[in-house]
């Protein structure tokens, strides 16, 4: 007897978009009856319908409320089931003609805030710095505000985009600019990284141009690859979070036990740092 079809809505980290796509199809593959939904929004929209109840799972980078800070949690958030599934870690982009090869979070501080205001202060003549920044709710910029920026503000000249992936199109086509992402976006680009077949190999259905589009530098003298998030040394590292709104069954709990499967978590790897 043919299972009827069922379909799993997931919303959420944009960051998370290229490792979903990949575990979907592939669940899919296993399963036929089984469709998906996926929508970006940003983490914070994805906490705030799952907890509504409108999606089934929600793509979270977020941390969860810290319970030794005496901060109330949020109404609904007691109900919230986290699972961690793998590890991100925001990426510094660039253009490839700029030769800053390395920043302090301090000198991206004072890049973002707009106290540098031309590479040349950097020992670059790509120019007056075009700052990229992602849109409120995003849980790249929420991590990028509170672990750089702390109680400064972005510049109010920043472009503001709505994905990773629109970042670097973005930062592809300035030679100027500056912006952070998912290393999930450019995990085919970062230096020191594990050759094909390891851990942090280029998915073989990525196709990799000669020239990258854009380049990472490096933060604190460190490159985001897979054994530096992993040993929690990145100063930019986030977590990555698939979260239903209490425990789950059926199709959603079979996922979600794919994501954590070596099959998944070798699926995770291509993008991501796994945890399994």
């Amino acid at each position: 007897m043919t299972p009827a079809p069922v379909t799993i809505t997931i919303g959420g980290a944009t960051a998370m978009r290229r490792v979903l796509q990949d575990l979907t199809t592939e669940f899919s593959r296993q399963h036929p009856d089984v469709l998906f939904v996926l929508h970006g929004g940003g983490s914070t929209l994805g906490e705030e319908t799952v907890r509504r109840g409108e999606i089934d799972l929600a793509a979270s980078t977020l941390l969860p409320p810290d319970a030794s800070a005496s901060v109330p949690t949020p109404v609904g958030d007691e109900a919230l089931v986290r699972t961690p599934i793998g590890l991100d870690g925001l990426a510094i982009v660039i253009h490839p003609s700029n030769v800053v090869a390395a920043l302090s979070l301090v000198q991206l501080r004072d890049i973002f805030e707009g106290r540098v205001l031309d590479w040349q202060a950097l020992g670059s003549d790509a120019g007056e710095i075009l700052l990229v920044s992602r849109e409120d709710g995003s849980g790249s910029r929420i991590l990028f505000e509170t672990r750089v920026m702390d109680k400064e503000r972005v510049s109010l000249t920043a472009v503001v985009m709505p994905t990773s992936a629109d970042v670097v199109a973005y930062v592809a086509k300035n030679p100027a600019a500056i912006g952070y992402v998912s290393r999930g976006e450019v995990a085919e680009w970062i230096d020191g990284d594990l050759p094909a077949n390891g851990a942090g190999a280029t998915p073989t259905a990525v196709a990799t141009p000669a020239t990258p589009p854009v380049r990472v530098v490096r933060v604190e003298e460190l490159m985001p690859t897979v054994d530096v998030l992993r040993s929690q040394q990145y100063a930019l590292t986030q977590p990555l979070y698939l979260i239903s709104h209490g425990p789950v069954g059926g199709r959603v709990r079979q996922f979600i036990d794919f994501v954590l499967s070596p099959a998944g978590q070798a699926i995770v790897s291509r993008y991501h740092a796994s945890i399994r």
